[in-house]
């Protein structure tokens, strides 16, 4: 029997896609007969019982204090055998690089986990090795942001140096505003990134490592709202033609190359140009807003994350390249106001082929403008036999369900000043 550590892995259902993500890869490990040790934050687990059941030890553990978790885990490995070190979330792919490097475990380099996390090393990495990227620099105030700005032209996009879901990111277009942008971007240590706007479509290549090497499973199709970067929708796979999805994939491959990963899951954020493939982020770990369900979708007998460990425990994966079924999701946002009353979501939501239907709106709820992907208001998820029916399906669903939001009362509407 193999042991598997997992850093971060429990998770409330309320948390919706994270949940499911946790519990699928614990049923996964176990139903391959691996000893699972879950460690997360003490209210992860408290608030998790159906997965922490699924576990032979818990342990409380944070999972985002990298050194913490490599004494831990020295301590715990020096009484019981540890095979394999798996993170499902952003702020723990670090701390699991560390562990399983300490353990003397396969996983990717901690200086690589490291650098793709930072998204100005990430980028200045690729860009020294051939890959088209956005202009960038890493500001240390709002009046560097501005000159930065000023001197690049155009648009720009201001965004947290590691940060997740569009939390913080925004475009700008006037240097003038850059002051104000930049303080709701900048981290703890008061920096921000400014980059040059990419102009085109955005995607995703969804894919796992095997044998050191990146196998794409899919490249999904982003709606990103017009007002913000928050994703609206996903569409897997993209509807883009065989030489773009070709382009589009050989890219990503040869930047995880670049990039030394190895071992894992990839989500990887892209743009199609008129130049070319522009290479966006890098994650080692599966895509959020439930793309781990779509992969698993569309791949028929697929199972990402004991694929993951089988990797590597060495034994031999061979995942499907070509996707067999389609699958989209499609978000809720609504603007600011008072819901006054929601109709057709139970029939939508009861469909049989949704993978995921969640709302979080009830009448009387208060709502405002959508800033992040941490911020919208529900999903709901398709799978189709037909990959270029589950689009169109999606749209359609989300479209039928009607949420009305109250009028401003008439003072409100004076101090507004609506008329």
């Amino acid at each position: 029997m193999t042991t598997t550590l997992i850093l971060g892995g429990a998770a409330p259902a309320a948390t919706g896609y994270v949940h499911d993500i946790c519990a699928r890869a614990l049923a996964q490990l176990r139903a391959r007969g691996s000893r699972i040790v879950l460690t997360d934050l003490a209210g992860n687990l408290d608030s998790s019982p159906e997965l922490t059941r699924l576990a032979d030890d818990v342990a409380a553990l944070d999972f985002t204090d990298a050194e913490r978790c490599v004494e831990w885990a020295t301590a715990y490995a020096a009484e019981y055998r540890i095979d394999a070190v798996l993170a499902f979330r952003e702020y723990a792919v670090v701390a699991a690089a560390e562990v399983a490097a300490a353990l003397g475990l396969p996983g990717n380099p901690p200086e690589a986990v490291r650098r793709v996390r930072l998204k100005d090393a990430c980028r200045e990495h690729l860009r020294g090795h051939g890959f088209r990227q956005p202009t960038l620099r890493l500001c240390a105030d709002g009046r560097e942001a501005e000159a930065f700005h000023r001197q690049v032209g155009g648009a720009v996009v201001v965004k947290p140096r590691s940060g997740s879901s569009s939390e913080g990111v925004e475009r700008v277009d006037d240097p003038d505003q850059m002051p104000a942008a930049f303080a709701r971007a900048c981290d703890a240590d008061g920096v921000a990134l400014v980059e040059t706007f990419v102009d085109g479509p955005e995607f995703s290549v969804e894919g796992i490592m095997a044998a050191g090497r990146p196998r794409v499973l899919a490249v999904t199709a982003k709606q990103v709202s017009a007002e913000s970067f928050v994703e609206c929708g996903h569409t897997m796979p993209a509807p883009i033609g065989a030489a773009a999805t070709e382009a589009v994939t050989a890219e990503v491959e040869r930047a995880l190359d670049a990039l030394e990963v190895r071992h894992g899951l990839f989500h990887v954020e892209c743009w199609l140009t008129a130049d070319g493939v522009v290479l966006g982020e890098v994650h080692v770990r599966q895509g959020g807003d439930w793309i781990h369900a779509m992969v698993e979708w569309i791949h028929p007998g697929l199972e990402l994350y004991g694929a993951w460990l089988d990797d590597l425990l060495g034994r031999p994966v061979d995942p499907p390249t070509a996707p067999r079924r389609g699958a989209a999701a499609r978000f809720v946002t609504v603007p600011e106001g008072t819901v006054a009353g929601i109709d057709r979501w139970e029939e939508v939501a009861s469909r049989s082929d949704l993978l995921a239907a969640e709302l979080t709106l009830r009448v009387g709820s208060r709502t405002r403008a959508v800033s992040s992907n941490l911020e919208r208001y529900g999903v709901l998820v398709v799978g189709t036999a037909s990959a270029a029916a589950a689009g169109p399906l999606a749209d359609r669903l989300l479209a039928s369900v009607d949420i009305r939001l109250a009028p401003p009362a008439p003072l409100m509407r004076e101090a507004c000043g609506v008329r």
